[in-house]
């Protein structure tokens, strides 16, 4: 179990670091656009909805990164009261009774609406320039098969930490600036 959790949450950190980099392309299509609207009166007909497809990819390919890490919305000022071994079960138990149902509807859905979308190849109607997106519809079954991959991981953490009552966490790769901060005052103090 150990071994594919590590697995998933390397293929997780691994595909939401690269899609994050869609941050910065974002920001110079905006950019660009802001100023060729107001310093050269001439928009482009296509920056929006560019602006929308890289968005909704980086949220979507992000989401099993995300979830390796522990970052998606809870109840925690319940659950964080809960002994580890209580979390674990109650964890494992919703995992399988709304979260693989609803990825897997996610999937299942996803890929018709793919499919659809690729026998026509569909474009953007919200512009001019009629981008095409059907290549971008592909990314909501991507997304669903990597968190698949890490709901499975999850299941296992939840296992272990029943079975052990310590949780298994990520290794360490990016975390918080006011967590950083904090440890930094932390060991301004001590000297």
């Amino acid at each position: 179990m150990v071994g594919y959790i590590r697995f998933a949450d390397r293929l997780s950190a691994w595909f939401g670091k690269t899609f994050g980099w869609l941050v910065i392309l974002m920001t110079i299509g905006m950019s660009y656009e802001v100023m060729v609207r107001y310093l050269f009166n001439a928009p482009t007909p296509w920056a929006l909805d560019l602006s929308f497809i890289m968005y909704g990819t980086l949220f979507m390919m992000g989401g099993a990164y995300t979830l390796s890490r522990g970052g998606h919305v809870r109840g925690d000022f319940l659950y964080r009261t809960w002994s580890a071994r209580t979390q674990a079960a109650v964890d494992l138990v919703l995992y399988v009774v709304f979260f693989f149902p609803g990825i897997l509807a996610l999937v299942v859905t996803g890929t018709k609406y793919a499919s659809r979308s690729w026998s026509y190849t569909e474009v953007s109607v919200n512009s001019p320039a009629g981008i095409p997106i059907y290549q971008f519809k592909t990314v909501i079954v991507a997304a669903g098969i990597l968190l698949l991959i890490q709901g499975l991981a999850q299941v296992f953490r939840c296992i272990m930490c029943i079975k052990s009552g310590a949780w298994m966490e990520a290794e360490d790769d990016v975390e918080e600036t006011e967590e950083l901060l904090i440890k930094q005052a932390a060991q301004a103090a001590k000297k």
